[in-house]
């Protein structure tokens, strides 16, 4: 199956120290490093400008750029922004408040039948109105 990873996983192995990483942390990071290998992870450009942004040094800016250029990015269109629009009013009638960028990577990977990799909770609470598939991690 593939898996659209979200910022807090994509940022725990390329923005964080390996020795600073808890028992669990580095179970995520060798998940997603076999999404990588298998070529099942995938990235939305709203992810990837979230981890670019706030790098101060250039070289290290560069670096993590160049690595997440390896990332094809899916199309996103207007079907997808419609979803995602329906997914936050969904969300919202039932008190779930969410930000825009989380719709949006709900929409795309429900509308490609993707899972969604995430350390983020929120994605819990939208699952139980959506039906979001969220990747698991034993």
């Amino acid at each position: 199956m593939t898996a659209l990873v979200d910022t807090p996983v994509w940022s725990l192995a390329l923005r964080r120290k390996h020795s600073d990483l808890s028992a669990r942390e580095k179970v995520l990071i060798r998940a997603l490093e076999e999404l990588v290998r298998e070529g099942r992870a995938q990235i939305v450009g709203a992810i990837r400008q979230e981890l670019l942004s706030g790098i101060r040094e250039e070289e290290r800016f560069h670096r993590l750029r160049n690595y997440l250029r390896a990332f094809d990015e899916p199309s996103i269109g207007m079907l997808d922004y419609e979803e995602a629009a329906r997914m936050h009013n969904s969300c919202r009638a039932r008190g779930i408040a969410g930000s825009a960028i989380d719709f949006l990577i709900c929409a795309v990977a429900q509308r490609r039948d993707w899972h969604i990799f995430t350390t983020d909770h929120d994605f819990e609470r939208y699952r139980r109105v959506l039906g979001l598939k969220l990747y698991a991690v034993a």
